[in-house]
């Protein structure tokens, strides 16, 4: 009887290993998950006389991912919160499992790493007497299941940098949108910065010169949303406007091609605040539109401030516009116009105080003959001042336009 018991427990052994050796074999050969459940389930059922086994693993839930013998479905039932209290291989009716269903097993055995639960294992032997080793369940679940959760990290990764490369292509051909070169000249000098809150943003400015070239087109835009969605369609809208913005004498007839092409293309989901100004070096006169955007900040000649308000509402949202209407400034010769998106007056400080458009306005007040690339440094260091240098929550947009036309 002796014999026959050690040689029972070498054969019992033997199978332990081989079962190890095939698991650990499935692993190295970079199997896919569901090869690797189907090995784990054979192994079980065929060498370790298992009758019934249910295997529960921790994904986004708890989900079932192998089970054989059972009565049940049990994908479709839920492990319950009694399960995740058990730390070791524990007898079925000494725990009072919310789930009577699972009555019909003998054991569960939680499968850890580390101290986290990574699974737990049902099983009933085939018949009285079978000694069941749930060490070596646990191992060998422990084997198969840190090896899946390295793949899906692994997995993750690859998508991440993958996501990262598509991001960064994404960023760079954004910055396509925006003018290369702004003009310097004792005449116009024109000065923007722009600062995603993520890598890609959904601001955006442009300065144009129209075909008579006596006139000149600058104009900034924020729309709703944020990442590659919001920088998608701003490229849309950029790639309009540029096309008809260059032989379009009316800024109104713009603005209303440019809500119409925006109702189609963003089937009125999102909206873009919008303004285009246009100067005529011969009139001396600014014609704009606002399409709910912040008011530009206007300083003719003297540090004295005019929102330049008027105009119609956003664009995207209604076909055809409720109302609109264009400003005109005229007399301008020597100015000076900023303008900017809601991620500046919207900067908040440790006490949840946002900048706003007072400390904005006294700031280019205090600062009106500062030459421009000074004047935005100074702002960025006031901003990041202000906020603690924290990270902006929305894309930062500025752009300054100077204008000395008092010789023509």
């Amino acid at each position: 009887m002796k014999q026959d018991s050690l040689q029972t427990k070498f054969y019992q052994k033997e199978l332990e290993v081989n079962a190890l050796l095939e698991i650990t074999q499935a692993v190295n050969n970079n199997l896919p998950e569901e090869d690797l459940y189907k090995i784990y389930e054979f192994t079980l059922r065929a060498n370790l006389q298992m009758e019934k086994l249910c295997l529960f693993v921790m994904e986004e839930d708890w989900e079932c991912k192998v089970q054989f013998g059972t009565t049940k479905d049990f994908t479709k039932i839920p492990l319950g919160e009694a399960c995740l209290q058990v730390r070791k291989p524990t007898f079925i009716e000494s725990v009072s499992l919310e789930q009577p269903c699972f009555d019909e097993f003998e054991i569960i055995i939680p499968v850890l790493h580390k101290d986290r639960l990574l699974a737990f294992v049902f099983i009933k032997s085939k018949g009285e007497g079978v000694n069941v080793d749930t060490t070596f369940i646990q191992a060998l679940s422990n084997i198969m299941l840190v090896a899946i959760e390295n793949k899906r990290l692994a997995r993750k990764q690859l998508e991440q940098q993958a996501f990262q490369r598509d991001m960064e292509i994404a960023k760079n051909v954004q910055n396509y949108l925006f003018p290369k070169d702004l003009p310097a000249t004792d005449k116009i000098h024109i000065e923007a910065y722009y600062q995603p809150c993520r890598t890609v943003g959904g601001d955006y400015y442009d300065y144009i010169t129209l075909e008579h070239e006596n006139q000149f087109v600058v104009c900034i835009a924020d729309v709703s949303g944020k990442g590659i969605p919001a920088a998608i369609l701003m490229s849309n809208f950029q790639a309009v406007l540029r096309t008809i913005s260059r032989t379009a004498e009316n800024p109104i007839d713009v603005v209303k091609e440019l809500n119409y092409q925006l109702c189609v293309n963003a089937n009125r989901e999102n909206f873009i605040t919008f303004f285009l100004a246009v100067y005529d070096y011969e009139k001396k006169n600014l014609r704009y539109i606002n399409a709910g955007h912040n008011p530009p900040l206007l300083m003719n000649g003297q540090p004295k401030i005019e929102r330049l308000t008027t105009g119609t509402t956003v664009l995207g949202a209604f076909e055809p516009l409720p109302f609109i209407d264009m400003g005109c400034v005229e007399n301008l010769e020597h100015f000076s116009l900023f303008l900017f998106t809601d991620g500046v007056t919207e900067t908040f400080n440790e006490n949840e105080e946002e900048f706003g458009n007072e400390r904005l306005e006294s700031f280019l007040i205090e600062n009106y003959d500062t030459p421009l690339e000074e004047l935005h440094k100074k702002l960025l260091t006031e901003l990041n001042t202000f906020n603690a240098g924290k990270t902006f929550s929305d894309d930062l947009t500025f752009l300054s336009c100077k204008v000395n036309n008092a010789s023509v």
